[in-house]
């Protein structure tokens, strides 16, 4: 049997190596491929290296064999390697594909059961003519304790009860704390646009105490003024039932009893009948302390520049942190104070 000629062995190979290129269908196989036919020790290059051993005429018709013959194997091959980079391209994107128009839904938050209740209780007093004012949380002692009427030996002044900044100095304008009530801005407010004056200031206050279900050292107050020409307790017993019906509801029954506080002159403690359902179910109802209120002292007015015989006033002030906690039956006022998604998205 005659041997066949490099070029014919040439041209068998090339037809098993486009019907194996042909059964190709992923990279990996693509690649063994490449490496087995086309690559630096792949069987195109064995065959070239039999040109050594033919005669010149034989290397001329063997050799433009094999070049053809490559040509043809290297197209085929990238087209063969497009092929199926497009179908695991294809693929790919059936299982991955994000379609950048699609709404999608996101994770919103929500406002702060302190900001939603503060927005109620302003509505309320802007519906009454008030003005919203505020004032620094650090405070000189005169602000915070001396315009209020408060003694040199009253207990609020003592390191316990205070977060002083600076107590060094014997003049109580360069004394600084963080404010224990936002009465400071009413005393700013008054000595700056004087009377007639109708405001309320709620904000953050601070007690030196120990932090537990019903305290912490950081909660909300709101306080109030009204100062003007002829107000009276009346006016006050008024304003306080409008606004706790405004925020409870129109049968919240209100009691007023005698109660001191430095800074007014009669004082009173003003109480709301709480209803309630307790554990076993069944609907209790009991009196709560809500706020503290009060005729405002002579000598607050003094202080502002005002005469006492001339102007009168009445002053309030209740805690938002409470309030917020009656409001949505919050048991730990902690819970108001952390971050705990699950707690704050109840509010959206």
């Amino acid at each position: 049997m005659q041997m066949k000629t490099l070029r014919e062995r040439a041209q068998v190979y090339a037809e098993s190596a486009l019907s194996e290129l042909r059964e190709c269908s992923s990279t990996t196989q693509i690649e063994a491929f490449y490496a087995s036919h086309l690559g630096k020790k792949g069987q195109l290059k064995a065959l070239r290296n039999e040109l050594k051993t033919l005669t010149p005429d034989e290397k001329r018709d063997a050799g433009g064999a094999l070049s053809a013959m490559q040509k043809e194997l290297e197209s085929a091959f990238a087209a063969q390697q497009k092929e199926i980079k497009k179908a695991t391209l294809d693929a790919q994107l059936a299982t991955e594909w994000l379609d950048v128009t699609q709404q999608v839904p996101r994770n919103t938050g929500s406002i702060h059961p302190l900001n939603i209740v503060q927005k109620q209780v302003e509505d309320v007093f802007m519906q009454m003519g008030y003005t919203i004012a505020d004032g620094p949380e650090i405070e000189t002692e005169w602000h915070n304790f001396d315009a209020l009427n408060v003694p040199q030996h009253h207990p609020a002044r003592d390191m316990q009860d205070t977060f002083w900044v600076g107590r060094d100095s014997q003049n109580p304008l360069e004394n600084y704390v963080l404010r224990t009530q936002t009465s400071n801005a009413q005393i700013r407010m008054l000595k700056e646009h004087g009377a007639p004056m109708r405001m309320i200031c709620p904000g953050r206050v601070f007690r030196n105490e120990a932090t537990d279900a019903t305290h912490d050292s950081v909660f909300y107050q709101v306080e109030g003024l009204v100062v003007d020409r002829g107000i009276s307790l009346s006016h006050l017993k008024g304003t306080v039932e409008v606004m706790l019906r405004e925020l409870f509801n129109d049968d919240t029954k209100v009691r007023f009893r005698p109660g001191f506080f430095p800074f007014v002159e009669p004082g009173l403690e003003v109480d709301m009948w709480w209803e309630y359902t307790d554990k076993k179910g069944q609907k209790q109802g009991k009196w709560l302390e809500f706020m503290g209120a009060g005729m405002v002292h002579s000598h607050v007015l003094e202080s502002c520049g005002l005469d006492p015989n001339e102007v009168s006033g009445f002053a309030f002030g209740f805690g938002l942190t409470r309030l917020v906690m009656m409001r949505y039956g919050i048991e730990d006022i902690r819970h108001l104070f952390g971050t705990k998604p699950r707690f704050l998205q109840q509010f959206a």
